[in-house]
């Protein structure tokens, strides 16, 4: 898969941690693959609710480490609510801080709490050292939100669902958001398979010609800023 992706013209992968153990992980496939992969750490919020406090200062351990790039992924999924809400806020607060206090971004991850992650990241966003303080992962939510968001910083990341049709409010924030704003992923393996039934980091070719042609542009253009904007995030 990586060969796959180096043969495709990729220069960068960031691999996020969902809990303790996959934080690790992510560390290791950084090591292991330094032209290629890099590292994020973090406890996702359907993980929230098994998290023991050892894994909690763990974690906070690891968003330390100078090989950990970002905190995440971490966030609200009131979907799915694999984790109670309550602790689930308390998770993103607690990473929040983490992350203002290490000085790195953070990869959010938002289904179904738009308004109220929305309203957290605006108040937290000045209490951190960049200026682009995180990335919103996966982006699900419309225009509005896209927009008030990358005017504190953040920027915009897309997956398969932009090529929908039916998926209006990220479509239409991928055609308005300012290029500068704008990422692509695959949220693989889970996100849209291609026809083998396959999502790899590949996939994000795909996402790229969808939103070039969203703002008619071309899907190097795109490819290229994505990539530019990803150096801003991490560096």
């Amino acid at each position: 898969m990586l060969d796959r992706a180096r043969a495709a013209g990729l220069v960068r992968i960031l691999v996020p941690g969902y809990d303790r153990a996959s934080s690790e992980r992510a560390l290791e496939l950084a090591a292991a693959h330094p032209d290629l992969l890099d590292a994020a750490v973090g406890i996702h919020p359907h993980h929230a609710g098994t998290a023991t406090p050892a894994d909690w200062v763990a974690v906070e351990a690891l968003a330390a480490d100078p090989r950990a790039l970002a905190v995440g992924e971490i966030g609200l999924d009131f979907f799915r609510n694999l984790s109670d809400p309550d602790v689930q806020r308390d998770g993103f607060a607690r990473q929040l801080d983490l992350a203002a206090r290490v000085g790195k971004p953070v990869i959010v991850h938002d289904r179904d709490a738009h308004a109220e992650l929305t309203d957290a990241l605006l108040a937290w966003a000045p209490r951190h050292p960049r200026a682009h303080p995180g990335v919103l992962h996966c982006f699900s939510g419309d225009e509005a939100m896209a927009a008030r968001l990358a005017g504190v910083g953040f920027l915009v990341s897309f997956a398969l669902p932009v090529t929908f049709s039916s998926n209006l409010g990220p479509r239409r924030a991928a055609a308005t958001l300012p290029a500068d704003r704008i990422l692509v992923e695959t949220d693989s393996p889970w996100l849209g398979l291609d026809p083998s039934g396959r999502n790899e980091p590949t996939t994000t070719l795909r996402v790229a010609a969808a939103i070039a042609r969203l703002r008619d542009e071309s899907a190097e253009v795109v490819a290229a800023r994505a990539g530019e904007a990803y150096a801003r995030l991490v560096s």
